[in-house]
């Protein structure tokens, strides 16, 4: 635990769902002290977000859902009611005790319980305080709820994602949460500098982060080829708007991802599909042309793609350098060798008995290795753990915080 980069450091993690906890668990998996603050009565929403739900060690399901279990590792869980002035004493007390705090409340919430920026910052002006919202905390849309389909929407995502209206498409979501997942790496990102900020100056600062923001900020180059062009790309499935030949063909069996990413690699592309005359030609010889006549070649490659299984052509082009790959499913990606032996998944003891299977952290360290500490927690788990250790609380308090439904232990 010492050989972490943030063992240093304790967050509070006051965030639900997906973008919040993303960031907490990732300073946890970092070595930080991480405290779940849940509410009383059911916790973060996404434990109730199945089936599946996770088994205990009899086979059993317990209440906790397999999507609470992909953002809450190496976090220990304060069910804790903000709304009761004892709760809201106990949060103030332990943010005067921590350097982070991870909120998702709509914009100006937490200031009616005395839990703004404002109100910690005097307790504890080292606090590095990150808000997670929708659209922010200023603008026309700053009281709206905000969520990742919703903003994947507004965003311009769904716009670029799909099949083309010729091919009988509409705009699609992208399969996972991904503006969340950006959001919680972005906050990520900008709480850490705001820790060096600090070891500087000593003060902390107030993170303002909009998943509308994050998602227009990753449209990468797709904005930018709108803000170049002015003109507004659509749907292509999965072509790429800018390579040719990036995308799937059908093969005898199945789908193959060719990703052709210059000129030297699909003349070996042509060698190896038996079409050599096609590098050589005028309209294909260059990305540009290609991408401007790919009209005309992409037919003639799924001609001959359908001409071979899936296999057979990967074989053939990992020979030969060219970047391909099937469309595997989850079954297929947790049973590839390659992820097997990159040690991607798997299991931590669960305080309900049995294991609770989790997907690595991809960041590896030379120095200081990424550390699993603990499995998801259960609703309450350490409550009594936390007003005992860090805030000091005698057991006739802790009972009588209990006996008011002030706070709840597992």
């Amino acid at each position: 635990m010492k050989n972490t980069p943030l063992s240093h450091l304790r967050v509070l993690d006051m965030s639900r769902v997906l973008a919040g906890p993303w960031a907490g668990q990732t300073l946890g998996d970092l070595g930080a002290d991480v405290i779940k603050i849940e509410r009383p009565d059911i916790g973060d929403d996404t434990r109730s977000w199945g089936p599946p739900y996770l088994t205990d060690g009899e086979g059993h399901p317990t209440t906790d859902a397999a999507y609470f279990l992909c953002a809450n590792r190496n976090k220990r869980s304060l069910a804790i009611d903000i709304t009761h002035p004892d709760g809201q004493a106990a949060i103030k007390a332990l943010a005067a005790r921590s350097d982070i705090l991870i909120e998702n409340f709509k914009v100006g919430n937490l200031a009616r319980y005395g839990l703004d920026y404002a109100s910690l910052s005097a307790v504890n002006p080292g606090l590095i305080y990150c808000s997670i919202t929708g659209f922010g905390q200023a603008g026309p849309y700053a009281q709206r709820a905000g969520y990742d389909l919703l903003v994947q929407a507004m965003g311009g995502l769904m716009s670029i994602t799909g099949e083309k209206d010729d091919d009988g498409g509409r705009p699609q979501k992208v399969g996972v949460a991904i503006t969340d997942i950006s959001t919680g790496l972005y906050a990520t990102v900008a709480i850490l500098a705001a820790v060096i900020q600090r070891q500087k100056t000593g003060v902390g600062q107030h993170i303002d982060m909009s998943l509308l923001d994050v998602q227009v900020a990753t449209l990468a180059n797709q904005a930018s080829n709108y803000l170049v062009s002015g003109q507004a790309p659509g749907r292509m499935g999965n072509a790429h708007p800018n390579i040719v030949p990036y995308q799937d063909f059908a093969t005898a069996d199945g789908h193959i991802i060719i990703a052709v990413g210059n000129d030297a690699q699909f003349t070996k592309l042509c060698q190896i599909m038996n079409l050599p005359d096609i590098a050589t030609r005028d309209s294909f010889r260059t990305n540009d042309q290609r991408v401007r006549n790919r009209h005309e070649l992409i037919p003639l490659l799924n001609d001959a793609f359908g001409q071979r299984s899936t296999s057979e052509w990967v074989s053939l082009m990992e020979i030969a350098g060219i970047p391909c790959g099937p469309i595997n499913t989850m079954k297929d990606v947790f049973q590839d060798p390659h992820i097997r032996a990159r040690n991607i998944s798997f299991e931590l003891p669960h305080g309900a008995g049995g294991a609770a299977p989790s997907v690595a952290n991809p960041i590896r360290f030379s120095e200081t290795p990424i550390s699993y500490r603990n499995a998801p927690p259960r609703h309450g788990e350490h409550t009594r753990e936390i007003l005992e250790q860090v805030l000091r609380l005698s057991q006739t308090e802790i009972e009588r915080l209990e006996a008011a439904g002030v706070v709840k232990s597992a």
